[in-house]
Formats: structure tokens, C-alpha cells, sequence
């Protein structure tokens, strides 16, 4: 069986980004390990088990990168984040200060709301129906 262990997500610096995911957003440092370059090996995870998609942070390295922070698919959303209690999470997100790009708003396949990230990448909250 295969599936997407990681998907790299570029940031700025490691430690702003691993206080969002983990402080805003709720996931939790699976991973920090230096590497002899100087680069950290930096994985967050949401939930408590170790099967699902992880995010790797990934310090830009160049002007290239740098210019690909915040917009890495061209202004649509790119990652979603499927929660079991959307109230709860929304509330607690947006205690958090996470900027919200629109109401909440309750489709045939779930409750959704677009956010983003501290870098401008936009996401889906979304708590799939049934």
C-alpha cells in the first residue's frame, strides 16, 4: 500500500512556523532534527498518531524559494485540514488569531471555511458531512 507521508511546505524560519502549526493551528513537532548544513528536519503533524500526512518545514534556500513563500499554488487552496468537530476548531483557531478569509458555510459535503497560514498559503477547515 503506498500514500503521501510528507508534503514540504517552504517557510521563512523554522521556529515562527513551527509555533503556528502547533500553537494556532493545534498539530503537534513530530520531528526537529539539525542536519550538518545548518537546515533542520522539521515535521508537524495534526492528530496524535503517527499515520497521517505530515508537513515538512522547509526554510527557503535562495531568492527562488523566498519568492514562492506564501503562494506555493498560485493563490487557490492547497492543503485541507478535515477535523470531527469543526465548531470547536474554528472557535479555538480563531482565538488563536488566524485570519479567516470567509464566513463558515455549510455544504452538501461538509462544513468549510477558507484560512491561512502565517505565510499566505490558504487552506480549507473542513469537517467532511456524515
Amino acid at each position: 500500500m503506498s500514500r503521501i507521508a510528507l508534503v514540504t511546505l517552504v517557510v521563512d524560519d523554522y521556529d515562527e512556523a513551527i509555533r503556528f502549526y502547533t500553537d494556532a493551528l493545534g498539530f503537534r513537532l513530530a520531528e526537529d532534527e539539525p542536519r550538518p548544513d545548518g537546515a533542520r528536519w522539521v515535521v508537524v503533524r495534526p492528530g496524535e498518531g503517527q499515520d497521517g500526512t505530515g508537513l515538512l518545514l522547509a526554510r527557503a534556500k535562495g531568492d527562488a524559494q523566498r519568492d514562492r513563500i506564501g503562494d506555493q499554488t498560485g493563490g487557490r487552496v492547497g492543503f485541507f485540514l478535515h477535523t470531527d468537530d469543526f465548531a470547536r476548531d474554528h472557535a479555538r483557531m480563531l482565538a488563536a488569531g488566524v485570519t479567516f478569509l470567509e464566513e463558515p458555510r455549510h455544504e452538501v459535503y461538509g462544513s468549510v471555511v477558507v484560512f491561512q497560514d502565517l505565510y499566505g498559503n490558504r487552506w480549507d477547515l473542513l469537517q467532511p458531512a456524515g
